[in-house]
């Protein structure tokens, strides 16, 4: 059973301690369908924000896991990216293609109305910008939303733009150059992010390699950039002989297996929760192969629509956004200094943010 008071022990991602939730609502409506959960973490640095995953879960207790385990990591994300938010995370449960509506998600809308903006919600696997429009007809704590309600739109634009930025912070770690010239870089997975991160490395003059399980996106890449080669699937990925690894797909990607076939010297991808388990970052240090925590350097697509929030503009989101490379060196600097993994490094700063300026909220402003 998981327990809503106290931590979840099937967190792959930050490590948060023995920290508990703030809130977790449960949220159903019987005419729509609606059956949800909002999972608030932290609002030490501000609202929680996070996106609404649409999903068919097996049941609720699976749903449940995931949006705490999802509104834990939240909460560091946006204290690393620099942004005055805390962690949320909502889960839809059903079938997005059968069971999403208008009725229902305006119902969800007014569920995250109630709660009186300590949530913002955004994008997810499931939903998208046309779904944060239909949100917000009941709520205004929505970002995300569409170029003609506002909004920033696809946010795979600045997360693919992030993990470069961080890809660049890696190299100039492990090489001395903070430049991927010349460098062979595998990508996994090139969806919307993994796409427009090709475009990055190509430009910046890296040999790149793909793979993806649709042949349908290879073959969009190919398109564009004949140049770029193909390898059979994942497992070819890791075992290719590349620089840099860039998982862009599914999570779990890095097991003890994947690890030790590794060939590259530096990990860094935009998908989300990589590590299959604890403990798989010494691993990877052990093997002198250098990790790029996850939720460092994919946080450009919640750095562009948390800038919404305040009425969105690109290059001021594209300036935030630039800031991972140089988030990105001071956490390998931590780590070196004081003898962990970068993933504990990020951990740490993340949580010295949140106690530093979080503990501001304690100075009386008066009535």
């Amino acid at each position: 059973m998981t327990d809503v008071f106290g931590p979840s022990h099937q967190d792959t991602g930050p490590s948060i301690g023995q920290a508990r939730h703030e809130q977790v609502v449960f949220c159903a409506d019987d005419r729509s369908g609606l059956r949800a959960i909002i999972a608030i973490y932290n609002t030490t640095l501000g609202p929680g924000l996070g996106g609404t995953r649409f999903y068919p879960y097996e049941d609720e207790q699976t749903a449940l896991a995931d949006v705490l385990n999802l509104s834990r990591a939240m909460a560091y994300k946006n204290a690393l990216a620099g942004l005055d938010l805390g962690g949320g995370k909502a889960v839809i449960i059903g079938d997005p293609a059968k069971d999403k509506s208008e009725a229902l998600l305006r119902a969800y809308g007014r569920f995250i109305q109630s709660l009186g903006g300590r949530y913002f919600t955004a994008c997810d696997v499931g939903t998208y910008s046309e779904d944060m429009d239909i949100i917000a007809r009941e709520t205004p704590y929505v970002t995300g939303r569409t170029p003609a309600h506002g909004g920033a739109g696809d946010s795979s634009i600045l997360t693919a733009f992030g993990v470069f930025q961080g890809m660049r912070a890696s190299a100039e770690h492990v090489y001395g150059s903070p430049t991927l010239q010349g460098r062979r870089v595998g990508v996994e997975g090139v969806g919307k992010v993994g796409y427009r991160l090709v475009d990055h490395l190509l430009a910046d003059g890296a040999e790149v390699v793909i793979c993806d399980v649709s042949a349908e996106a290879v073959e969009r890449v190919r398109n564009v950039h004949p140049e770029v080669g193909v390898v059979a699937d994942a497992a070819a990925m890791k075992r290719a002989d590349i620089d840099v690894y860039a998982p862009c797909a599914l999570g779990g990607a890095l097991d003890d297996e994947a690890v030790a076939g590794l060939n590259a010297k530096i990990v860094c991808g935009g998908a989300n929760n990589q590590l299959a388990h604890p403990g798989v970052e010494k691993q990877l240090a052990e093997r002198g192969i250098l990790y790029a925590p996850d939720y460092v350097v994919n946080s450009g697509g919640v750095i562009q629509v948390a800038d919404e929030i305040e009425g969105f503009n690109m290059e001021r989101a594209r300036a935030k956004a630039t800031q991972i490379f140089d988030t990105t060196l001071k956490i390998f600097s931590i780590a070196e200094e004081e003898g962990v993994p970068p993933a504990a490094a990020a951990d740490r700063l993340a949580e010295r943010r949140m106690s530093e300026v979080g503990r501001l909220r304690g100075i009386w402003l008066g009535r």
